[in-house]
């Protein structure tokens, strides 16, 4: 396991220079914990720009933590539903009782733990990397869809591996001051090149050393 772990460790630094070189893009740290988990539950089943549309309005107008928690539960929800967002119920609970918990449990600070975020509503494993990484720049891998795919399709953690474990291989095998921009560029290649269908297979800057090349 250890042997196979080194080979796969060698592999991914070559995968990791390629990455650098396709997608430059400076790492991004927010610097607002609590804007970065209000946009994480936002984004559930959301695409980006929906996200960053209600985001935007969202905190046009409730501008402060104060504001959202003093907001009633259906008051947010109406609000949200008239953004045209998908589970604005649950968003609209999620987001006013993590604030009002946020406020009243930690005394208006973000947690910066993984097993603390966890605990608030509507938070889970891979939001709470997002909120480490994003808001707190804290090392961290969120496994989303595409890290997911990305990670298996490159042979990096085997095919029936849970989110979890994907996470847990891809820190044994990266450097931990490139999780944060591993995290960013696959996201990046699983958006324009390693799409869940018909992937770009051809024009893949990793083709020549993508064990699953040309299979979805």
């Amino acid at each position: 396991m250890e042997e196979n772990l080194r080979s796969l460790s060698s592999r991914v630094l070559k995968i990791i220079q390629i990455l650098k070189e396709t997608y430059p893009r400076e790492k991004h740290v927010s610097g607002d914990p609590y804007r970065t988990l209000i946009k994480c539950i936002i984004s559930q089943r959301n695409r980006d720009e929906v996200t960053d549309r209600v985001a935007e309005e969202l905190f046009k107008r409730y501008p402060s933590m104060e504001d959202i928690a003093r907001a009633s539960i259906e008051e947010m929800q109406e609000f949200l539903k008239n953004l045209g967002i998908g589970l604005w119920k649950t968003k609209g609970r999620w987001i006013v009782e993590s604030t009002r918990i946020i406020l009243e449990k930690y005394g208006g600070v973000v947690p910066n733990t993984l097993e603390e975020l966890m605990k608030l509503p509507g938070i889970g494993r891979k939001c709470a990397n997002i909120v480490l990484a994003y808001g707190f720049g804290i090392p961290a891998i969120p496994v989303d869809t595409h890290v997911n795919r990305v990670s298996k399709r490159l042979g990096l953690v085997p095919p029936n591996a849970t989110p979890e474990k994907v996470e847990e291989i891809l820190k044994k095998l990266l450097p931990k001051d490139e999780w944060l921009y591993v995290n960013h560029a696959m996201v990046d290649h699983g958006k324009a090149v390693c799409r869940p269908i018909k992937p770009k297979c051809d024009e893949c800057p990793l083709r020549d050393i993508c064990p699953k090349i040309g299979v979805q």
